[in-house]
């Protein structure tokens, strides 16, 4: 079991997300308001926020969303799961659909940093049930 730290949208693709600390999860599109929304494999982007706090740990200065992600969520290592593992949070279910991500230009964070972790680190989901999901609320992999 995971704890949510932040949830994150952006109005724009493309561009840092930013903590909105709670948010409606639509069924079958997305975040209520986030640009990567829609009908398709990736509607909401998970990270572990251990992985982030150790990327701080190295000296960079990185806010919640700045990789694009759309929860951070503590103590689950997504990227050990297998596509098709199915999250809870409150009512929300969202499914497992992808791995990782080719980053074909260096996002700003790389060009800050020399690294990004989103494209090992991130997965991608769909949202099978919808509902609303807040800053403190408990993931649990069912």
């Amino acid at each position: 079991m995971g704890k949510v730290m932040a949830v994150c949208i952006s109005k724009k693709r493309g561009t840092q997300k930013q903590n909105i600390t709670d948010g409606i999860f639509i069924e079958n599109f997305g975040i209520e308001n986030d640009a990567h929304a829609g009908d398709w494999h990736r509607q909401v982007s998970l990270l572990c926020y251990d992985r982030v706090e150790d990327f701080r740990a190295k000296g960079a200065k990185v806010s919640d969303g700045a990789f694009g992600e759309n929860l951070l969520v503590k103590d689950i290592d997504f990227k050990t799961l297998p596509v098709g593992t199915i999250f809870k949070c409150g009512d929300v279910e969202l499914e497992l659909t992808q791995i990782g991500k080719q980053c074909h230009s260096h996002c700003e964070i790389y060009k800050q940093v020399g690294d990004c972790i989103m494209p090992r680190e991130g997965v991608f989901t769909k949202v099978l049930k919808g509902g609303k999901i807040s800053v403190g609320d408990e993931l649990s992999i069912l």
